[in-house]
């Protein structure tokens, strides 16, 4: 069966939505952890495509969406969109209250928490150098197939002809095949969190450009 790789589409957003909650546990399902099945994906799908939507991809089939990247050029200027055209609606459906653990084992609380979490007055210094962040992620019967390297082919196509200078992203620890994929990308690591670590790489590095591809 063929698999496209495609500039986003608004109808792709339900799609996106699922694959973001099947995904949403490193990698794994996370339908089990979430009460309300959009909550992931309002905050690692939706506010990317709305703000900018050439710089999302999707992968579908004859089912449809399996797999998406999502990303921005400028992540302080995303943040700032982000916080009042994105989260402050959001705040309305999910208060500050309900940011306290239920202790029934779900999550929703954690990313309730993450709605309301002030943006740092300054940003961060990483944006100066490696401006562009993206998310990734692929249903498990689309991997395996290179798609997580067609998708970011074309994300990376879509920066380097925006010019933008270097590109971030976040790895859990307990994910570790993601790591070795973004290794084999040409990422490297430059900072290590308590939850895993944020690696870069640099758009303007030929030899990064050639891993690519």
């Amino acid at each position: 069966m063929s698999i496209e790789i495609r500039p986003f589409q608004p109808f792709d957003l339900p799609g996106m939505y699922r694959v973001c909650l099947r995904t949403g546990d490193s990698g794994g399902d996370a339908t089990a952890l979430y009460h309300d099945p959009d909550l992931l994906g309002h905050v690692f799908a939706g506010p990317y495509p709305a703000a900018d939507p050439g710089l999302t991809f999707v992968a579908a089939d004859a089912f449809g969406v399996l797999g998406y990247v999502v990303a921005t050029a400028d992540s302080a200027a995303y943040e700032k969109w982000r916080e009042h055209h994105w989260y402050a609606p959001l705040r309305l459906r999910h208060p500050e209250a309900m940011a306290d653990d239920p202790g029934d084992g779900s999550r929703d609380w954690q990313l309730v928490a993450q709605l309301h979490r002030k943006p740092l007055a300054e940003g961060d210094p990483l944006y100066e150098s490696h401006p562009a962040h993206l998310h990734i992620d692929i249903l498990p019967r689309g991997q395996g197939a290179g798609l997580g390297r067609r998708l970011m082919s074309a994300l990376l196509e879509a920066l380097r002809a925006r010019g933008v200078r270097g590109l971030h992203l976040g790895v859990g620890g307990g994910n570790p095949g993601a790591r070795a994929f973004y290794q084999a990308l040409g990422f490297t690591e430059a900072r290590r969190h308590d939850w895993g670590s944020v690696m870069v790489l640099d758009l303007r590095d030929g030899a990064a450009r050639r891993s690519s591809t």
